[in-house]
Formats: C-alpha cells, structure tokens, sequence
C-alpha cells in the first residue's frame, strides 16, 4: 500500500512536484501553489505521460512544461475534466474529455468559474478554455499506455488509475470547507465517498488539495454529515458560518464556506 506522505519533493520555479514511485508507474503531483491551490498530475509509464488537469495561471503553466522537458517525458494526452481553463498548456497535445466535461467548462458552471477568477486575478490568470481533440465516455479508456476508468459526475467525471490504486475527484480537503451546493450535493458526495472506501482506493487525488487516503475520505464524510445538521438548525448565512467556524477553527477555505452558505441560505 502507498503511503500519501512517502514521495520526493523536486521544487520549480512555481510551486513543487511531489514524486510517487510505484515502480512501473510514477505519479508526479504537481502543487501549483498559485491562489487557487490548484493541484495538477501527470501520469508516468514507459517513458510516456498523461497530463490530469491543466494549471490555470501563467506562472505555472510555464513552470510545468519546464519541468515535463526537463524529465524528458513524451506527453501522450492531457484529460480534462472540471478544469478546463489554462489552454496554452502544451498546445500540441491532445485533449481527451467527456462532452459533459466540455460543455461544463464552455457555458455551464465551470464557465462562470473562469469568468470571475479573470475578473479576480488579470493577466496572471490564463482564461483560454481547452477544446477537445479526443471525446472519451463512461468506462476504460487507454491513453500513453496507461489505462484510466472515467466515472461520470454531475458537473464532469472522475477518474480511477487501476495500476496504483488511486481515484480523482475534483475536491476532498479533510481540513479544507468544501463547495456544498444544498443538502442534495451533500448527500451525493458522502455517497461517492462511501464507494471509495468500500472500494478501498490507496490514494484520493483532487485538483486542490496534495494526495489523500482513506481515513480523509471518512473525515471528510462525517463533516458533510454536520455541516447538513448545522444549516438545518440555523436560520441564515451568518449563523451557518458561525457554528461552522466554531466547530472547525482550523478550516482553511473560507471563501468556499462562503459559497456553501449561499448555496444553503
């Protein structure tokens, strides 16, 4: 079984690669380490990589695509699901996607997303928007050699890596407030959850936080479990975001707890 602390650090110019050896696989999980917190990973086997999510800041994109021609790695594809910005990323790879996914990040959710970290960030923020080469659908797919299970998800899809025994999803954070888009989304996330225990992943990998495993699923789980018992007996935002600040002091993501208190009130 992998441990999530057991890797090498190699520091870039932005941020820093933490390097997973499973022998005839390498996960290189890149923290961009730009506002967002994104986490970007790249997928090595036989010489070959495939690229899960895309760095959305200028910075990162740059420092990534130094570091992949450092490594010497042919990168056989990126697979895109809930982001879709930062499109001058390797701009002659392909792009494998669901349509669901594209259509999330074109016009829907993912969309309005890009258009207020443009507002927020500038310039430094890369808002080109990825279009596919490649349409992918729910089950098996192999790219670079490698083969992945997408999972369809209300927004995009998630994605198992079989050969290490890993799942992505787009957010986890067992420390971390979490986007709760009402009581529903709430009770879909713990049941995703309770899959990946009983499927008993060794890694949870997200776009914004550094790998996870098991015992931060079940955190994270009991938390939604609260967090629906706490909105369910305050009466507005305020109060929500009290009772949450009381029972979670060390909580990073405020701005996410925000966006759950909206949601819910």
């Amino acid at each position: 079984m992998m441990n999530k602390n057991t890797f090498t650090t190699i520091s870039l110019a932005k941020g820093e690669i933490h390097l997973y050896d499973f022998g005839a696989i390498r996960l290189h999980a890149y923290q961009t380490g730009d506002p967002l917190s994104d986490e970007v990973f790249v997928v090595e086997k036989d010489g070959k990589g495939v690229v899960l999510e895309a760095p959305c800041f200028h910075d990162s994109i740059q420092a990534l695509e130094g570091y992949l021609k450092d490594t010497g790695l042919e990168i056989a594809g990126l697979l895109l699901a809930y982001h879709m910005a930062g499109a001058t990323l390797l701009p002659q790879v392909k792009r494998y996607t669901t349509h669901r996914a594209e259509e999330y990040g074109h016009s829907g959710g993912g969309k309005a997303l890009i258009d207020n970290f443009t507002a927020t960030f500038g310039e430094s923020f890369d808002n080109t928007i990825h279009t596919a080469t490649d349409y992918i659908g729910e089950g098996m797919v192999t790219i670079g050699g490698i083969e992945f299970i997408i999972r369809q998800t209300e927004e995009a899809f998630d994605v198992e890596i079989p050969a290490i025994h890993a799942v992505y999803t787009h957010m986890l954070g067992h420390d971390c407030h979490s986007i709760v888009a009402g009581t529903g989304h709430a009770d879909g996330m713990i049941s995703q959850l309770k899959e990946y225990l009983e499927k008993g992943y060794d890694l949870i990998l997200t776009s914004h936080y550094t790998p996870e495993d098991l015992k931060d699923a079940q955190t994270k789980i009991d938390y939604l479990e609260e967090l629906k018992a706490i909105a369910e007996r305050c009466g507005n935002a305020d109060a929500f975001k009290s009772e949450m600040h009381r029972k979670y002091p060390g909580y990073s993501g405020e701005n996410y707890l925000d966006m759950t208190a909206g949601f819910f009130f």
